[in-house]
């Protein structure tokens, strides 16, 4: 691929710092003091108390909720949007919640507020949204609604670090939130994920999810030392508090984040820069330019057609095929999640009717690699190209 989704996520200072550690008679390579301070540098990042580094976004949501799960034994219902990645979904349903889903906002392709607050009810035990590809799904009118009643937000931010809300970054708003390092996104640890929160009992919860469900990784000593006393015939090294999970990263992955988090904000003012030079020059006659960019921190470029035009589509896409720009058709995640095979018998066959927006993108929508390496002259010519059709 001429113009690839991603090229060249990791510099040569990444992997010196990754070889240097390696050189060490006897380097760590578990979690240890680089995965810590990872979490703590990341929390002072994105502005919130804690973050429990894991090996995946997709991790990240299984255990968000777990914990929300640990909350609401009984279940119940956890609003989700049509279009995300597949693991927002399966998470809801693996911990024994229903998802409900909402239509996107077309001009953010995150959940619309309007949608959200209609499904509203008491049987919702959180509002899980995913601000896609780089953009700000938030609004006022929604934190107000949720803050209102009580119900809990929690922000997949896996494709968009660095966006912002009224200038504060989405993630620090939340009960929790999740972010992805997989090597595509805005920086990888190769494969890697964070949860964050200002919940000191979410963050414990968190850590321990992640191992087993062990009291020894929780890290606030009165609580260890109260379940200790407790359980006096169990060795308090192996007392284990959730049947959890084992989704721990590594030294390496700590490493790699660190070094890649000192030149994040510097990449996303880069992929801004595409982004917005990309949007000025694509043709409005075929594609659509309304884009929400305030507070954008762009993933992908997004080229949604204007019209539901299938032979236009087919021209597109073969044309893309042949210059070399990767693409994916439905954007992330494949397009309508109520489409796909694992949801039948959760939605009824024709469900896919009631999201009009979210099958435009499904049918007509793609997104294209936007990466800091991505010269002003490339985006250009990629734009040249789509016009040309």
């Amino acid at each position: 691929m001429k113009y690839p989704l991603m090229r060249n996520n990791f510099s040569r200072a990444d992997l010196d710092a990754v070889i240097d550690h390696l050189k060490q008679d006897d380097p760590k390579l578990t979690h240890g003091p680089n995965v810590r301070a990872f979490e703590q540098e990341w929390s002072d990042w994105l502005g919130v108390k804690f973050s429990t580094f894991v090996n995946s976004g997709a991790s990240a949501n299984l255990l968000s909720m777990a914990i929300l799960k640990n909350r609401h034994p009984e279940g119940g219902e956890v609003i989700v949007p049509t279009l995300t990645w597949i693991s927002d979904v399966a998470s809801v349903i693996q911990n024994g919640f229903t998802p409900v889903f909402v239509e996107i906002d077309p001009t953010t392709l995150s959940m619309s507020t309007k949608a959200v607050i209609a499904k509203l009810s008491s049987k919702t035990r959180a509002v899980f949204m995913t601000h896609a590809q780089g953009f700000d799904g938030l609004t006022d009118e929604l934190l107000a609604e949720l803050e209102r009643r009580k119900i809990p937000l929690i922000e997949d931010v896996c494709e968009s670090h660095g966006a912002t809300h009224h200038g504060k970054r989405v993630g620090a708003f939340g009960w929790i939130s999740n972010f992805s390092f997989y090597y595509a996104h805005h920086m990888s640890t190769i494969e890697g994920g964070m949860i964050c929160t200002n919940d000191p009992e979410v963050h414990q919860a968190a850590r321990m999810f992640r191992s087993h469900g062990m009291l020894r990784e929780a890290d606030d000593a009165d609580y260890r030392n109260s379940i200790i006393a407790m359980e006096p015939e169990l060795n308090p090294d192996f007392i284990f508090m959730f049947a959890a999970y084992n989704c721990r990263n590594t030294e390496i992955g700590g490493i790699l984040g660190r070094s890649q988090l000192k030149r994040l904000d510097a990449n996303n003012q880069r992929r801004t820069e595409n982004f917005l030079r990309f949007l000025d020059r694509i043709d409005p006659k075929h594609y659509r330019k309304d884009f929400k960019t305030e507070g954008s921190s762009n993933y992908a470029f997004n080229l949604v057609q204007k019209d539901a035009d299938p032979e236009f589509s087919a021209r597109l896409m073969q044309r893309m095929r042949a210059e070399g720009i990767e693409f994916r058709r439905g954007s992330a995640g494949g397009g309508n999640q109520v489409r796909q095979p694992y949801l039948r018998g959760y939605v009824s066959a024709d469900a896919y009717k009631e999201f009009p927006e979210t099958e435009h993108v499904h049918f007509y929508g793609y997104y294209i690699g936007n990466f800091p390496e991505l010269g002003s002259e490339e985006v250009d010519e990629i734009c040249r190209i789509l016009n040309s059709i």
